[in-house]
C-alpha cells in the first residue's frame, strides 16, 4: 500500500491543497514543517496527533523542520479560541518554547527545530507592511473560518493578524530551508493558506507548495480529547506521570479506543485488524486500550516509563502494593485524597479524613458492611487504629472502599 493510501485508510487526511501532494509524500524526500505556539511548558495529549502525522512523514523519508513560535506565541491564534489570550512576555515565552523543544526532539529524533521570534524579531512595521502585509487582501482574511467565528464576540488587531505571521513563518521556510509542505489539524487551513498564497505571490505561480490538514480528534461522549475531570493530560511527566499517562488510554471507551488505535498506532494495518477482531469477541479485556496504551507510553515516556506504569497498574489490580518503591506510590496516588498525621489515627477518622465516609457514624456502617480494605485486607474492626506497622516505606496507608475509592493516610512529620 502506498504511503498517501495508508494515511488515508488510517482517517489521517482531512484536505490537501493540491492532490498532487499524494505524489510527493508517496516519493519521500519532501521538507515539511509544523507548528506549537510556546502558550505552556509542555504539549499535551491534544498536541499528539500532530506530531505523531510527522513521525509518520519522517519514517516514510520526509523530512520534519518543527516551528516553535516564540514570535507568534506573544500574538496569539485565534483559531478554536472564544476570547483573546493572554499575552505572553518575552521571557515567559522563550522559556516555554526551550521546554517544547526538548519535548519534540524527543517525539522526532533528528528533527530540526527553529524558533520564528528569530526571523520575526528582525523586522520593523514599515518593511512588513510593505513587503509582507500588501499581499494581503483583507475582504479575504475576514472570509476565514477562524476570524469568522471571532466577529462577534469580537477580535483584536494583534490576532486578526496571526495569520499574516504564519504566513511569513511558511514563506522563510521555503526560501531558506526548501520547505514545500505544511501541515496541522484541520482548524489551521486557513493559516495554511494563507502562508501558501503569499508564497505564490512572492515567489511565483509556479512555486510548488503544498497544505495538508488532518481531522480534530474528538471524543464520542462530545468531550474535549486530551482531557479527563482533572484537566489536560501533558506530556511532561511532572504533570502527567507515565501511570496517569497510561490510563488515560486504558480508560477510553471501546469506540474511541478503535478511531484511535488507527489514528494514534504505529503498528501494521493487519496487525491492527487483529486487535479489532479480539476486541469484538473479547471487549471487556480492552485489547485496543491496552496495545494503544502501552505503544504511546513507551513513545513518550520510554521503556522506563512504560514499565513503571504496567508495575503500578498490576500492583493496583491485585493489591499488591508491596510491589510499589515510594516513587511508585507518588504516581500511583497521585489524584487520591490523602491525610497527613504525624501520629497513629483511628480508622474511623482516617475515612472522614479521606472522604471516603461523610461522618464517622457512615464511616462505621461502611467497616460493618465489609466494604473497606487497609492495604488490600478487607476488615470489620471499627476499632481499628492505624500506626507506622501499617505503613509502606514506613508512611503510606492505603485505604479502599468498594472497587475503585481509594484514600491515602500519611504518616510522615511533613507531606
Amino acid at each position: 500500500m502506498k504511503f498517501s493510501e495508508e494515511l488515508k485508510t488510517r482517517g489521517l487526511i482531512y484536505d490537501v491543497s493540491d492532490p498532487a501532494i499524494y505524489d510527493a509524500l508517496d516519493a519521500g524526500g519532501l521538507t515539511f514543517y509544523l507548528g506549537a505556539d510556546p502558550t505552556g511548558d509542555s504539549l499535551h495529549v491534544g498536541h499528539l496527533s500532530t506530531y505523531l502525522v510527522a513521525k509518520r512523514l519522517q519514517n516514510a523519508g520526509h523530512h520534519p523542520i518543527l516551528v516553535i513560535g516564540g514570535g507568534t506565541g506573544l500574538i496569539g491564534d485565534p483559531s478554536g479560541k472564544n476570547k483573546e489570550r493572554n499575552l505572553l512576555t518575552l521571557e515567559a515565552s522563550l522559556k516555554n518554547a526551550e521546554a517544547l523543544t526538548a519535548q519534540v526532539k524527543k517525539l522526532l529524533p533528528g528533527a530540526q527545530v527553529v524558533n520564528n521570534y528569530d526571523w520575526l524579531k528582525t523586522y520593523s512595521m514599515i518593511p512588513f507592511l510593505r513587503d509582507v502585509g500588501k499581499h494581503f487582501n483583507l475582504n479575504q482574511m475576514l472570509a476565514k473560518d477562524t476570524v469568522k467565528r471571532r466577529l462577534e464576540s469580537g477580535i483584536s488587531f494583534t490576532e486578526f493578524t496571526y495569520q499574516i505571521i504564519q504566513s511569513l513563518d511558511f514563506l522563510v521556510l521555503f526560501q531558506q530551508h526548501h520547505c514545500q509542505l505544511q501541515i496541522g489539524g484541520q482548524d489551521q487551513w486557513g493559516n495554511i493558506t494563507a502562508g501558501l498564497e503569499l508564497i505564490r505571490k512572492v515567489e511565483g505561480a509556479e512555486a510548488k507548495a503544498y497544505g495538508m490538514v488532518f481531522p480534530l480528534v474528538t471524543k464520542s461522549d462530545g468531550t474535549k480529547f486530551g482531557k479527563t475531570a482533572d484537566g489536560a493530560i501533558w506530556l511532561d511527566p511532572e504533570k502527567t506521570s507515565p501511570y496517569a499517562f497510561y490510563q488515560y488510554w486504558v480508560n477510553l471507551a471501546d469506540d474511541d479506543a478503535l478511531v484511535m488505535l488507527d489514528r494514534f498506532s504505529f503498528k501494521p494495518l493487519s496487525e491492527l485488524a487483529s486487535i479489532k477482531t479480539a476486541m469484538a469477541e473479547t471487549p471487556h479485556l480492552r485489547h485496543a486500550q491496552k496495545a494503544i496504551a502501552e505503544e504511546l507510553t513507551e513513545l513518550v515516556h520510554g521503556p522506563e516509563g512504560l514499565a513503571s506504569a504496567l508495575s503500578i497498574t498490576e500492583a493496583l489490580f491485585h493489591d499488591a502494593f508491596d510491589a510499589l518503591s515510594l516513587s511508585d506510590f507518588k504516581e500511583a496516588f497521585a489524584g487520591v485524597k490523602a491525610h497527613q498525621s504525624p501520629q497513629a489515627l483511628s480508622l474511623i477518622d482516617a475515612l472522614v479524613a479521606t472522604e471516603l465516609a461523610p461522618s464517622k457514624s457512615q464511616a462505621r456502617t461502611l467497616i460493618k458492611q465489609n466494604a473497606i480494605a487497609i492495604n488490600g485486607e478487607k476488615t470489620q474492626d471499627d476499632a481499628r487504629v492505624l500506626d507506622h506497622k501499617d505503613a509502606y516505606h514506613g508512611r503510606y496507608i492505603i485505604l479502599k472502599k468498594g472497587k475503585k475509592a481509594y484514600g491515602l493516610i500519611d504518616l510522615s512529620p511533613s507531606a
